[in-house]
């Protein structure tokens, strides 16, 4: 009995093109990845019912498969008998008990070794890899292969290794199968009438169509999750799954009359395409919204006054429901607050509020005292604040500075050796990875150092709570943080510099200010084996923009209610996904019973 597809596609469409999930990765910089999950179980969908006999309907004119068998047999045997096969193993006979699902009439249940010969490659020595020639595949070109249904290779044998290769009957023909056999194992790939290649032993299987097979029902059979289900039941190997000859010898196959095998893979062809279509569209629709997004919340941070911002806040506050709908527009809504607060466009300014010139008097005070003190060394002066290098313009009482006017001396970490290394005791130590989401994560390989040698050699970068860290070795470049109160000191390595107020208060304005990421669009990188860095000097040599400290209060408890809110709507987003997600796998599970 066949469902109709169509109507379980176009029925549920909207369930197909909405269950979305996320595949985010922490820092500024990385790509967000969304996967189409509603489609691909859709694509799933297709071949385990097609593999069941539940796509198109049968027919009871058709040839039942078991003559199909008969054929199959009899051409093997002759083959044996003309000495052009090998005589295969017996192979074990199918139980009752072993049989999986109800086969539809007309279809039999066969091992995969009794519809060809599933065999290896002789063994390629890497001596004879050669930079041209006869292209030599393994499990990752084979992959790509099924992908793309091409491959750049890199790995070649040469013509006389591959006619001494050939006498060996394995050479890969037209209408073979190659069959991944380690890492991710069983993806297959239809040898073309132009194909010439040879394959790595034990890396990739072929399977050998001796029988005249209809390649394609056996290739889409292959790309099955009941496939993919079978032959990982039974791989080996602790970290890396295998597929051996032995075990696809003996995997399972639902065989189908021939006439319905090709009806089959017509079916499957006719839906692949719709679906290749249903996530074009969507892909397109996402892609709108996406710009629609960009361009609304560029107009925020372009506006020009206060009453140009609140009228296209306005605008934006109207379709609040239709805009933020992914996890990716709620990050870019929370990344405009940031640039919106720290451009002093966020909360009104108080004209009563001292300016930021008072602030950077007493802070230049206290500094001179401290390095009169000893307590912090003299830095070579940095140069006045160019206008290029100013990122917006400043509201009324605000001031440019740089980070090292108003911070203690402003310096990166170092790698001690590993005998100071302990992973349970000592002075928390900070590397880059452990700056995620622009918080510290120390859960994140944890490890400690000796307070001894936190306290002699690497006094100059011990850390207090309160302190702003940011990475300066890329990419990305931006994971910022502030050193929570966790443990009284920490240190860190050389990928990181930090910055500490003079006045304290002020380091959660600049958390936000470098977290806004403004300043990375005019700091000069050095480039350092393809990475991007941030030296310490130019890490001094930011530029911040200095106002009063009720002001920068009042635009931080204002972050922070805007966030919360975020976080409430990306909760809400994220709850309706997994319902989404729910919803489709019930469908897909009720499609099969």
């Amino acid at each position: 009995m066949s469902l109709n597809v169509e109507h379980l596609l176009t029925d549920h469409i909207d369930l197909w093109t909405s269950a979305i999930e996320n595949k985010s990765s922490a820092g500024r910089g990385s790509s967000r990845k969304q996967t189409l999950y509603g489609i691909k179980k859709l694509r799933e969908l297709i071949l385990e019912l097609a593999v069941r006999g539940k796509l198109v309907p049968q027919d009871p004119n058709d040839e039942p498969a078991s003559e199909l068998l008969k054929r199959i047999e009899a051409e093997r045997d002759q083959l044996v008998k003309e000495g052009k096969i090998k005589k295969p193993k017996k192979l074990p006979e199918i139980s009752d008990e072993e049989k999986p699902f109800e086969l539809p009439e007309g279809w039999v249940w066969v091992r995969l070794g009794n519809l060809g010969i599933v065999a290896s490659s002789s063994r390629v020595h890497k001596k004879d890899w050669l930079s041209n020639g006869i292209p030599f595949y393994r499990a990752r070109e084979i992959i790509r292969l099924s992908q793309n249904g091409y491959v750049d290779n890199e790995l070649f044998i040469s013509e006389t290794l591959f006619e001494e290769l050939t006498k060996s009957g394995n050479t890969p023909q037209e209408n073979d199968l190659m069959i991944t056999g380690v890492g991710t194992i069983g993806v297959p790939y239809i040898v073309r009438s132009n194909d010439r290649f040879y394959f790595k032993d034990a890396s990739v299987l072929i399977f050998k169509n001796h029988y005249s097979l209809y390649p394609t029902f056996i290739h889409n059979f292959m790309k099955s999750p009941f496939w993919k289900g079978l032959i990982h039941e039974g791989s080996m190997g602790t970290t890396v799954h295998t597929l051996t000859i032995a075990r696809a010898n003996t995997v399972l196959v639902p065989f189908a009359p021939l006439r319905e095998q090709h009806r089959i893979v017509a079916k499957v062809d006719e839906l692949m395409a719709l679906c290749d279509q249903l996530e074009q569209q969507t892909e397109q629709q996402l892609d709108a919204h996406q710009q629609l997004v960009d361009t609304l919340l560029d107009t925020l941070t372009q506006s020009q006054n206060a009453d140009e911002l609140a009228d296209n806040w306005a605008r934006l506050s109207e379709h609040f429901d239709t805009l933020f709908t992914t996890e990716a527009s709620i990050d870019q809504l929370k990344q405009t607050i940031l640039q919106l607060a720290v451009m002093g466009k966020l909360v009104p300014q108080n004209p009563n509020d001292e300016p930021a010139s008072e602030l950077l008097k007493r802070i230049a005070a206290e500094k001179a005292q401290l390095i009169k003190d000893g307590k912090i060394k003299k830095q070579k002066p940095l140069p006045p604040i160019s206008e290029e290098e100013k990122p917006f313009k400043l509201p009324e009482g605000w001031e440019w500075v740089r980070l090292d006017d108003i911070c203690y001396g402003v310096t990166s970490g170092s790698t001690p050796p590993k005998d100071v290394f302990s992973e349970e005791t000592g002075i928390p130590y900070l590397k880059v990875y452990n700056i995620r989401n622009q918080n510290i994560d120390f859960n994140y390989k944890k490890q400690f150092i000796t307070a001894e040698y936190h306290s002699t050699k690497l006094k100059r970068s011990s850390l207090y709570p309160g302190d702003v860290l940011m990475n300066i070795v890329g990419p990305p470049l931006g994971k910022i943080a502030i050193i929570p109160d966790d443990y009284p000191e920490w240190n860190c390595n050389q990928a990181i510099v930090f910055f500490r107020p003079i006045v304290k208060e002020i380091n959660l304005f600049l958390y936000s200010y470098l977290c806004a990421g403004l300043f990375l669009e005019r700091i000069e990188l050095i480039g350092t084996a393809g990475q991007d860095n941030i030296s310490v000097t130019k890490s001094r040599s930011i530029v911040f923009p200095l106002l009063s400290l009720s002001e920068q209060g009042r635009i931080v408890t204002k972050i922070n209610e805007l966030f919360t809110l975020c976080d409430q709507l990306k909760e809400r987003l994220a709850q309706s996904q997994q319902t989404q997600l729910q919803l489709t796998d019930t469908l897909v599970t009720e499609a099969l019973h």
